[in-house]
Formats: structure tokens, sequence, C-alpha cells
């Protein structure tokens, strides 16, 4: 199957809820669709999935033209924020359903829902109905139903938004596995970067209802092509201090200068504006070719077995991401490092000219 939209947008009133998309998507291919809330991931899947019609433009599925062709007659599945089931069937009859409403024998049924059903973890509870259960297992549920039919195209609208961390862990890495056994094409919404990452695949970033760019998730991670992308694609958003390369060198704010990584020279003399994620600013010097960043601690947030450091150097808001539990008083002078290897350059119109590619990524 493939699966292909043209110049595709969508406007409610008077309101333009996506721009001229163009997209492509093959059999097989795991696609991720990372943006902020109002990015317009939603409005593209009901797109997809045949249940708005575009504005302007068209939906082919194997070179036919399916725009407006109802629901009903295509090979979808999709998986919703809010877990769907039918409250008054058990968890067998529900993850069911799709196949006994496509007359699949009573053999294969019993032995696909089975099968479905201890690939996500519910094996013990096909008798429960889903009031019985705990959200996270009621969206395992959902997802089941989702899967069991071997839909051409399944779609998933942030399905775990609305579980606890340890839940969302859990199913991540089960979702993955999950994927990589498919044939359907796969397009998974989400709003978390960490995700989108561990998901893998293929990425679109969106934002208010613009494709921004396009590509492998790794590569796209490591290569954002604008400021937007980057903000989007980072968690907390990506740091940025304006400098000046000049004379071999990089000078930033009132006192910092750095030599030119050789990533870097090949650019021409001017201001640029240079990106760093948070997980490669720390509190602690960890190598001698590190640059120091005098700052004011604003607030320190502890996030579970993280902490992230918000500071000021001279009018610039950083973000540290650092790993355990680290106080810090509010008002204190604290010296930030930052190796010159992981900064990202955008020129003056936030387009990259520049990026560290191969900096490893920092881990726990």
């Amino acid at each position: 199957m493939s699966l292909a939209l043209e110049n595709v947008t969508k406007k409610v009133g008077r309101e333009t809820h996506l721009y001229d998309i163009s997209l492509e998507f093959e059999t097989g291919s795991r696609n991720v669709i990372l943006g902020r809330t109002l990015a317009g991931k939603t409005s593209l899947l009901r797109l997809l999935a045949g249940l708005d019609k575009p504005t302007t433009g068209r939906l082919l599925v194997n070179g036919e033209d399916v725009t407006g062709k109802s629901v009903r007659k295509r090979s979808i599945a999709m998986v919703y924020q809010q877990f769907i089931n039918y409250p008054s069937l058990t968890v067998y009859k529900n993850i069911a359903s799709p196949l006994k409403i496509a007359g699949v024998k009573k053999g294969e049924i019993d032995r696909r829902v089975r099968k479905t059903a201890e690939m996500l973890h519910i094996e013990g509870m096909l008798d429960r109905l889903p009031t019985e259960l705990s959200g996270g297992q009621q969206q395992r549920v959902a997802i089941a139903r989702a899967l069991i039919g071997d839909a051409e195209l399944l779609l998933l609208d942030e399905p775990l938004v609305n579980l606890d961390y340890k839940l969302r862990e859990e199913l991540r890495v089960e979702l993955h596995d999950i994927f990589e056994e498919r044939k359907a094409i796969v397009v998974y919404t989400t709003t978390e970067p960490t995700e989108a990452l561990m998901l893998g695949g293929n990425i679109l970033v969106m934002d208010e209802g613009r494709i921004l760019q396009t590509g492998s998730t790794p590569e796209v991670y490591h290569n954002p092509a604008t400021t937007k992308v980057a903000e989007v694609f980072s968690d907390p958003p990506i740091n940025f201090l304006n400098g000046t390369i000049q004379g071999g060198s990089v000078r930033m704010g009132r006192n910092i200068e750095i030599p030119l990584e050789d990533y870097m020279k090949p650019l021409s003399e001017g201001e640029y504006a240079f990106g760093v994620r948070s997980n490669h600013l720390f509190s602690s010097r960890n190598d001698k070719e590190d640059t120091e960043i005098p700052a004011k601690v604003e607030l320190a947030e502890i996030n579970g077995s993280e902490t992230f450091i918000h500071a000021d150097y001279d009018g610039f808001r950083l973000v540290v991401q650092e790993s355990g539990i680290r106080p810090f008083r509010i008002g204190a002078e604290i010296t930030i490092y930052v190796n010159p290897s992981s900064f990202f350059v955008y020129d003056e119109a936030g387009v990259l000219v520049a990026s560290p590619s191969r900096v490893p990524l920092k881990t726990d």
C-alpha cells in the first residue's frame, strides 16, 4: 500500500488548520508526527483516516484518488488519546469486534485475540469488563483492537498521553517492537521528542499547520533545519546564544570567546545564533576543552531523577538538564560548562548552516 497527500489544505471557517501539505507513506513505514499542541497533528491524522475531507488537494491510495471516500471502504484502524472501548463487552469481545464484523471464523478469531492480548500483556484480563481495568489496561485493550485487524493503515493520535510515566515507558518499548513486525503504514502523533526518538523510523516535524522538516528521526534530530525545528525537537526547548564569528573565534554575550570548531570554519564572519540542547550543558566540568558560562540560578526544577536548572547569562535564558537531584538556591552564582563542539549554528534567517552531527548524547 502507498498513501500520498497532494497539496492538501484544510480550513475550518476562516481558520486554516493545514497549509499545502504534500507527503508520501510506504507500506511497512513507521512515521512519527511531532509537534506541539495545535500544530495540526490531529487534523492531519483525520484526513489520512478519511474522517475529514481536505478543503483543497487530494488523498491517493495506491495511486487512486480516495478523497472523500467513506472510511468504511478503506483498511484503517485508529487509536485516540482517550481510550474508547465498548463498556458492556468483555475485553475479549472488545478486541474481537473488528474480526467479528469482518466475518472471520470463530477459531481464527480466538487465536488472534489471544495472540494479540499476550503481545500487550492483557491475556489474563480477557473475561473482565473495561470498567474493571486501570486506565493503562484499557488503553492496551483499545490498541489491541486496532492491531488485531491487520489494517493497512494504523493511526495513533497521542495514545499514551493520558497514562502515567511508568506505563508510558512500558508501552513505548512494546509499541516499538510491535510496529517493527507490522507491514502496515504506521502514523503516530506525539508532542514529546523523547517518544519520537524512542519510536524511531521517519519523522514529520509540524508547527501551526505546516510541515517544517521530514526525514529519518535520527537525521532530523541531529540536523534540525531551522531554529523552530530545533525548538520543537528538543525537550526542554533548545538554548540559543547570539554570537559573532570574527577572527577565527566566536564571541557570545559579554565575555565568552571560543575557538572555531572545524565544522564552523567554512562559515563567513558575521552574526549567528548558536543553539545547544540542555543535555549538553553541565554544572560541572567534564572536559578540559569545556567553555565556562557564568550565570545566575533562576529556578532549580526537580523532575523525577533529573534536575532542570534555569539560569540567566547576560539576558539569555539557559536550561541545564542534569541527572540526579541537584538543589540550587535561587539567585546563586554558578558556572555552566559546555563543549564548543555541541553548538548548532543558524544564520540570521534561522536556517541551519553548521551542525556538530556526531556529538554523542549525554546519557545517565
